[in-house]
């Protein structure tokens, strides 16, 4: 039995982390090879690699094509997500901008109606301050 090597710094993700827990429903949580996520409904939003050199994030796919045409230097696509609805971010390039857009639209496609709504009266009565 072969085993891998798993390199990963927990670190890597706290930005990410500190984005994905703003929206209603989303909670922490623990993945492959022990690596923190964060979860909607017990659904995976993202995670840290195993690898420690990106970020899969769980889009639909015609958004996730989207994003790899515009941010090719961001966003990329190993042969392993090609099927599923996700997209790798690199670790480093990304701007705090861009993340949250990118850990939204993937929140939208997992949250309920309830938490949609919510996040909605919350944003709207923070933008009329």
């Amino acid at each position: 039995m072969k085993t891998r090597t798993v390199h990963f710094n927990p670190s890597d993700f706290e930005p990410v982390r500190t984005v994905a827990l703003r929206f209603p429903g989303t909670e922490e949580s623990v993945s492959h090879e022990n690596t923190p996520s964060i979860k909607v409904r017990g659904k995976l939003m993202c995670r840290l690699h195993e690898s420690g050199e990106f970020i899969p994030i769980r889009l639909d796919f015609a958004i996730r094509d989207a994003y790899l045409d515009s941010h090719p230097e961001i966003f990329h696509l190993p042969d392993h997500f090609k099927g599923y609805p996700y997209v790798c971010m690199w670790i480093h390039p990304y701007d705090r901008k861009l993340l949250a857009e990118i850990l939204e639209l993937s929140w939208r496609g997992l949250a309920t109606k309830k938490q949609l709504a919510e996040w909605e009266a919350r944003t709207d009565s923070s933008e009329s301050r």
